[in-house]
């Protein structure tokens, strides 16, 4: 037995959760469709749900004429008065109902699919419309199936795909093992909206800190920015907006509890909390945590800064594999030269000597030339007599006579080195011209040892000779 269309709208607007005018759309939409199917796309065709019988009618506009040309869209003002308004006038429009016997079998069946590929459509744009403003979130769903490493995720409603390139290296999950995700993105396509997942986004780790630490959800903690080498480690800068709250401690929580449960959930990944602060040498310093920092030196027309730490902390503060320094280069968004305190002193005695070794330079001026970028005599003589005399203590006199000292004292250099190039060329020739006549020399002396003489060849004759009177 067939249920009434009016229960079957209402159970399908129950099961897919698609309001009940978007099914009646969708029904009548089919119903039409199917309708011009049967009967010709040129049908002027309306459909109309009737809750009281529980059946889409369908009504064909008729246009009052003169004189009829065609039968199928148009009717004479006499028929008009007649089976419509006794008031009707030529140019009025009426809706003639059509016959369900008109539509036929086929036609049903017709209707039935477009129904069932307009609530399809509607469905999938529910979906999209659910996720799209659910984007930047962190969902949980079940692993249904692996495709060519990426990993499908049942969401309930529909499904989303984890792709290889965003999962954490090493991190294995079986079907049917439940895993949480940020959604990263949310497309509508053709076969529907396709929803991608992330556990390696740095948002991920954000909103679990906000899962995990109130104070983070209710804005007195605030994420000002996180880094992560997913599966390795992570780092995170957090200020706090009430001085009476550390946001350090906020987010470790009692006895760790809070930044515990975030490493568990991204399976054992090491997290650096840092106290976020404006001025940037002491962010770096901060970010460059757990090493200690002895200066550093800040380059703002690079975005760069070349930090000094002490020699046994220098691989601490580059990390393994540079990932801490890489790290806090990105948390703080400068470009970091890390160096140990050893080479650091022997790059400034090599420019101090570069420096001083220009004629009017004293140690006093090579330092104050280093402190404004200058470390060797080749830079000044580079640069312009503008750029130096900016150098405090050098005025516009004084920088013009330095930056031609550094020009001819780079020019003697040249010159010197081209002129130690040769000399070195030459003794080179000469040392391959001596080895050269070394090995003639020995390749005659064994000519002459093995080359035999003339009285030899007559003895040699002579006992053959003598052999042979023997045989006989």
């Amino acid at each position: 037995m067939e249920l009434p269309l009016g229960r079957v709208i209402e159970q399908v607007s129950k099961e897919k959760q698609i309001d009940r005018d978007v099914v009646i759309e969708a029904v009548e939409s089919a119903m039409v469709q199917a309708a011009r199917k049967m009967l010709g796309a040129e049908r002027q065709i309306e459909a109309k749900f009737n809750p009281d019988i529980g059946e889409v009618e369908l009504f064909e506009i008729k246009r009052v004429v003169d004189e009829v040309v065609d039968p199928l869209t148009e009717i004479t003002l006499e028929m008009a008065r007649r089976d419509y308004d006794e008031e009707a006038e030529v140019g009025d429009e009426f809706l003639a109902k059509l016959p369900r016997s008109d539509f036929g079998r086929i036609g049903a069946q017709a209707a039935k699919q477009a129904i069932i590929q307009k609530v399809r459509d509607a469905e999938r744009e529910i979906i999209y419309n659910e996720f799209k403003d659910r984007k930047g979130e962190i969902f949980s769903g079940i692993v249904q199936r692996f495709e060519r490493k990426n990993i499908i995720v049942n969401l309930g409603r529909t499904d989303a795909i984890l792709p290889e390139r965003e999962q954490i290296p090493r991190e294995r999950y079986r079907q049917g093992d439940r895993i949480r995700a940020y959604i990263y993105d949310v497309d509508l396509t053709a076969k529907g909206p396709q929803i991608v997942l992330s556990r390696t986004h740095p948002n991920l780790l954000i909103e679990l800190f906000r899962q995990e630490v109130p104070e983070i959800y209710e804005g007195i903690v605030e994420v000002k920015a996180a880094v992560r080498e997913p599966g390795g480690r992570a780092k995170i800068a957090v200020v706090s907006h009430d001085r009476d709250v550390d946001p350090v401690g906020a987010c470790v929580g009692m006895r760790g509890t809070r930044v515990q449960a975030v490493v568990q959930e991204l399976r054992g990944e090491k997290i650096d909390i840092i106290h976020w602060t404006a001025d940037p040498a002491e962010f770096v310093c901060r970010g460059l945590a757990p090493a200690k920092v002895s200066k550093i030196i800040l380059d703002e027309d690079d975005h760069a800064m070349e930090v000094i730490v002490p020699d046994d902390q220098l691989s601490l503060a580059i990390g393994k594999k540079g990932q801490n320094v890489t790290l806090a280069s990105r948390l703080t968004g400068w470009r970091l030269d890390v160096r140990g305190e050893s080479e650091a002193d022997e790059e400034v005695r090599q420019s101090r000597a570069s420096l001083t070794s220009i004629t009017g330079v004293s140690d006093v001026t090579a330092e104050l030339l280093m402190q404004h970028g200058f470390k060797s005599a080749e830079e000044v003589a580079q640069s312009d007599a503008e750029a130096i005399a900016e150098v405090e203590g050098i005025g516009p006199e004084r920088a013009v006579g330095i930056l031609d000292a550094a020009r001819r004292h780079v020019e003697e250099r040249r010159v010197a080195a081209e002129a130690a190039a040769r000399e070195a060329a030459a003794l080179e020739a000469s040392r391959l011209a001596a080895a050269e006549a070394a090995e003639s020399d020995s390749g005659a002396d064994v000519d002459e040892l093995s080359a035999p003489s003339e009285g030899s060849d007559d003895l040699a004759s002579g006992a053959l000779d003598a052999a042979e009177e023997e045989k006989i």
